[in-house]
């Protein structure tokens, strides 16, 4: 049997804690409306608040209390998402607070522009669609990696 490294071990826990909070890891189906690049290409901001669904794999994260941004990747790019606390719930929050580099989750809510000019979604909801128990290989910084997420998560 293979041992497992410290990182497999923290992420094992916390799918134990996820499911034991009464969340499904994996569940069957997350309905997209919208990817990455299309958020990225077409948003308006003169427009009133653009509604999204968008699922990607998790490739950074920035805690900060209350609130916190990520970046995730689609099958299309790589967009930044803000979750709040307060927007998103205190369950989806300890929810997103167990979520690692890796794991893939999906985002309902508005797109906006940051204080930096970044296009991001404002998450109104978060679903862990699918906890990755082993961490992301290291890529070398000359090689390109392009994490694909299936189009259809149903």
């Amino acid at each position: 049997m293979e041992e497992l490294n410290d990182q497999e071990l923290i992420r094992r826990s916390k799918l134990k804690e996820i499911r034991e909070m009464g969340f499904n890891p994996y569940p069957f189906s997350f309905e997209m409306t919208s990817n990455s690049k299309e958020i990225l290409t077409t948003f308006d901001e003169t427009k009133p608040e653009q509604n999204v669904a968008i699922a990607g794999r998790v490739i950074t994260i920035r805690r900060m209390g209350k609130a916190s941004f990520a970046h995730i990747q689609d099958f299309t790019g790589k967009i930044q998402v803000y979750i709040k606390k307060d927007d998103i719930g205190e369950n989806a929050y300890n929810l997103f607070k167990l979520v690692d580099i890796g794991d893939i989750i999906g985002i309902k809510g508005f797109v906006f522009k940051t204080k930096t000019g970044e296009t991001s979604v404002h998450a109104k909801e978060m679903e862990l669609l699918s906890k990755s128990i082993r961490p992301l290989p290291v890529v070398k910084e000359e090689v390109t990696a392009t994490i694909e997420v299936r189009e259809v998560f149903h």
